[in-house]
């Protein structure tokens, strides 16, 4: 009876100590001013609001930017646990954009020696990457699907380390994004190397770009396989960025080539270049340099610059070797709400209007296409390779795959998982061997399923999907409508000579993972 009257005395002076403070000593919140206890109950509530929509309010196909269902996938896919749905599908068919994907009477069957069997998580790209401007190493991705740029510094070490190796066991490639290459990039796997508008990694302290430093990071990392310049991503088009100092120790110094002490600027836009040729030229001299295909990111939104850039390369014969079309839709860093929210097209009209500029100056065949927004599912890559996609960008969702839990905290530095953050104890909960095969997992069942539909739709490759294959809902009386016609356009053919060639390429990447599965 004692200890309960004890714990009634603590609390009671507890309370009277929080009323105390909030009436007469605090004067920045009214609320707690106004109702000393209620105000905090609320101001809790709300602060774990997300979390509380999440889990008990919204219902599976609601919430955004990924709904409870996707997420659920994305586990159970990482975790190898059951992914199926029973008792038919909850969609809404009749809802504006729902994708309906076209079966054929009779598919595409596999032979018994067919590669599909020996593993069905393994799909180059049918493009091989620089081919057409001959550079010195031109690039086939072993993966029609790899992980998208993400910074070191933008997620922790241990996140990255674990999505490059599983990049390694998968055999895909793995962006830098623009934090430049780390020590938790370099665990066996393919790299793409991203530069952004602070050239960091690449750079001079004072921020002027350095071809000398560029060309020794190649030399001195032979995963590097290609040069991916940014010029602007889906959650933040037109907007530079900051690291602040505090966030800034050594060993992110040291990587990015930026002095302690100080905030990481990232400008809006290049120094190196202003102009469609300038830019162009910039491109060739890394190319030249380097012997790396070297290819431009992108999200769109005005599109007279694309138009300038396919007349000149039709003209020159030289620019990228490929193109990443961000979506608006994208958004793995922190970005005002009014950028992410507003600037910039969503994926899927952004690819179509840009793809279709360079399909009207014959450059389609000879332009890697990657598709990049929300796209780490079966039927939604389907749709960007029906529409003329050569590969897919994934971000979050590999993210997810390692244990991302959608808490949207990423830009304050409190991410719970561990994925999105700095802090050390935060990072301490993952298990970098654990979560590398979850995101091995998910990548294997994605490229799975990506493969089974295909073979649904009678083809053996995602590529040879048409736009005549895949149906919108318009959202009235029932009525759907093929791609090719909502959109505008038909895809370029793709030139496929089976998967069979495809792995026996010179150019094939993935190294390690065929060496494990001898191929």
């Amino acid at each position: 009876m004692n200890i309960i009257t004890s714990a009634y005395f603590w609390i009671s002076l507890l309370i009277i100590l929080i009323v105390i403070r909030d009436v007469f000593i605090q004067k920045s919140h009214t609320i707690t001013h106004n109702f000393p206890i209620v105000g905090h109950i609320r101001y809790w509530l709300e602060r774990i609001g997300p979390e509380l929509r999440q889990y008990i309010v919204a219902n599976n196909r609601e919430e955004l930017p990924f709904n409870r269902q996707e997420r659920s996938w994305i586990y159970a896919s990482s975790k190898n646990e059951n992914n199926l749905q029973g008792f038919g599908t909850d969609q809404d068919f009749s809802s504006p954009g729902y994708i309906f994907i076209k079966n054929a009477m009779m598919g595409f069957n596999p032979a018994k020696n067919h590669l599909y069997h020996q593993n069905p998580g393994v799909l180059p790209a049918a493009k091989v990457i620089g081919l057409y401007h001959n550079r010195a190493k031109p690039f086939r991705p072993y993966s029609i699907v790899n992980i998208s740029g993400m910074s070191f510094g933008s997620l922790s070490a241990k996140a990255v380390e674990s999505l490059n190796k599983g990049a390694l066991l998968a055999g895909c490639y793995h962006n830098t994004g623009e934090g430049s290459l780390s020590p938790y990039h370099q665990n066996g796997a393919d790299v793409m190397l991203n530069i952004g508008t602070a050239y960091f990694g690449v750079r001079e302290l004072d921020g002027r770009f350095s071809m000398e430093k560029l060309k020794q990071k190649v030399e001195e990392n032979p995963c590097i396989k290609a040069i991916e310049l940014k010029l602007s991503q889906g959650a933040k088009p037109g907007k530079g960025g900051m690291l602040p100092k505090s966030k800034i120790n050594k060993e992110i110094a040291e990587i990015r080539h930026i002095p302690l002490g100080q905030d990481a600027m990232s400008p809006a836009f290049h120094s190196e270049f202003s102009t469609v040729p300038e830019m162009v030229e910039f491109i060739e001299s890394m190319a030249n340099e380097t012997g790396l295909p070297v290819g431009v990111k992108s999200a769109i939104g005005k599109l007279e610059q694309w138009e300038e850039l396919a007349s000149y390369m039709e003209k020159h014969g030289k620019g990228p070797d490929f193109i990443t079309i961000d979506g608006g839709e994208g958004g793995t860093g922190a970005a005002p709400h009014a950028f992410a929210d507003h600037v910039s097209m969503p994926f899927t009209f952004a690819f179509a209007k840009v793809y279709q500029i360079f399909q009207r100056h014959n450059l389609t065949d000879k332009i890697f296409f990657i598709a990049s927004g929300k796209l780490g599912f079966p039927e939604k890559a389907l749709m960007a390779f029906a529409m003329g996609a050569d590969s897919i960008h994934i971000a979050r969702e590999a993210m997810m795959s390692i244990g991302c839990i959608q808490a949207q905290k990423c830009h304050t530095n409190h991410c719970p998982t561990g994925i999105a953050t700095s802090n050390k104890w935060l990072q301490a909960g993952i298990d970098v061997t654990l979560k590398s095969e979850r995101y091995y997992r998910y990548h294997y069942t994605l490229v799975k399923e990506i493969a089974e539909i295909a073979h649904a739709c009678g083809y053996e490759h995602p590529t040879q999907m048409t736009m005549d294959d895949i149906e919108w809902s318009m959202g009235d009386n029932n009525r759907t409508m093929a791609l090719s016609k909502a959109l505008g356009y038909t895809k370029t053919e793709t030139t496929y000579a089976g998967l069979e060639e495809l792995v026996k390429c010179p150019h094939l990447g993935g190294l390690n993972a065929r060496k494990r599965l001898s191929l």
